[in-house]
């Protein structure tokens, strides 16, 4: 237990898959993936996004694959993706066959709609023939005939059910790499199905909310969702679905992460929603420093406080801390103390200088200090 308990989370046990070489579940990071809208076949159009994806720190990378010429692209996308690409499938179960042969990391299939025993055999033997992982999408929206005949609606149990049929599939194939999703656009349904599936079975599970919506209202009602799960230690790896650019849903997906503390990438800016004290805009500040900072991947904080009243707390629990003061003159602290002032027309420049020599410092600690943990490793065999 940490000295400040009610921020600990407790990850449920859960056994390791992997998707390519990225590792899901068990004690491995939660993992933030996305999905490309481009046409697959569009082989062009599609790795620029996935190009996008990779650079806002994407660990996986998901593409629909609906017909033959998505499946063939496969080959050309997987060899150049920096990350495991996961094949989206449905109704088609020979484009499942294909997306393993062609280079697929994992297979995403819904088996209510893949057909009968025999086609989800034969993808089975495919993924493992690949050294493909398979994530059975269970969706509200597409459950099975006689789980809806037997509950007269989609219910946290219906889709329980659906997930556990499908996983004695795969274990009656003797096939074990497998994570679990389990959505539904209704948050109250998606919570609860995940917290039975949670208890029912170990195997990873892959959160999220589907159709959440728009930018705005899909970020609010994915966060409530995924939140609560999150915060009670339910989920190895999430997609925020969004009605906006896919690069939307990688950022919000961090953001999620970083303010439960359960992973750390970029730049964390805290900073407060400005009253008649300020004495610069907060707002537009913010606004300016969250682009021109969007490079930094170094885990760290910046606390960007428009006036004293708060300001100095703030800034002794932030790497950086900026608190406004008088006549266009505010202070800027380094490691919580007060170092040094800054002007109205030098603050940008200057803050955005100080993160980055500060994400420097702190890439080169951790250089050296990977060095001086090897170099022990080397000397202790020796």
């Amino acid at each position: 237990m940490s000295v400040r308990p009610y921020r600990d989370i407790h990850r449920r046990d859960c056994r390791k898959i992997y998707v390519g070489d990225v590792p899901v579940g068990g004690d491995a990071p939660i993992t933030v993936q996305s999905m490309t809208t481009s046409l697959t076949h569009d082989v062009k159009a599609t790795m620029e996004q996935i190009r996008r994806l990779e650079e806002a720190g994407a660990d996986i990378v998901r593409v629909s694959c609906p017909d033959k010429e998505s499946t063939a692209a496969l080959k050309e996308i997987t060899a150049q993706a920096k990350v495991p690409i996961v094949a989206d499938i449905h109704f088609h179960y020979k484009r499942a066959l294909e997306a393993a042969d062609n280079g697929a990391a994992c297979l995403r299939i819904n088996p209510g709609n893949i057909g009968s025993h025999d086609r989800v055999q034969e993808v089975v033997r495919a993924a493992k023939a690949n050294g493909c992982s398979i994530r059975i999408g269970v969706n509200a929206g597409s459950l099975e005939r006689h789980l809806l005949e037997k509950y007269g609606e989609p219910c946290p149990e219906a889709m329980v059910e659906s997930a556990l049929e499908h996983i004695k599939v795969l274990e009656d194939a003797d096939f074990f790499e497998t994570k679990i999703s389990c959505k539904a656009s209704d948050v109250f349904l998606g919570v609860a199905a995940y917290t039975q599936l949670a208890e029912a079975c170990d195997y990873p599970l892959h959160l999220g909310i589907t159709e959440a919506g728009a930018l705005r209202d899909g970020t609010v009602k994915s966060s409530i969702g995924l939140g609560m799960l999150l915060w009670s230690g339910i989920g190895d790896t999430i997609r925020v679905s969004l009605s906006a650019d896919p690069v939307e849903e990688i950022k919000v997906g961090y953001s999620m992460l970083k303010s439960l503390g359960l992973r750390h990438r970029g730049v964390r800016i805290v900073s407060c929603p400005s009253c008649a004290r300020q004495a610069f805009p907060v707002i537009q500040t913010v606004e300016v420093l969250e682009e021109r900072l969007s490079h930094i991947a170094t885990p760290m904080s910046l606390s960007i406080i428009g006036c004293v009243v708060n300001g100095p707390g703030e800034a002794r629990e932030t790497d950086i801390g900026l608190t406004g003061g008088g006549n266009g003159n505010h202070m800027v602290y380094l490691s919580g103390v007060t170092d040094h002032k800054v002007k109205d027309d030098k603050l940008v420049d200057h803050i955005v200088d100080l993160v980055e020599k500060k994400a420097a410092e702190i890439e080169a600690a951790r250089a050296d200090g990977s060095k001086a943990g090897a170099k022990g490793a080397v000397e202790a065999a020796e």
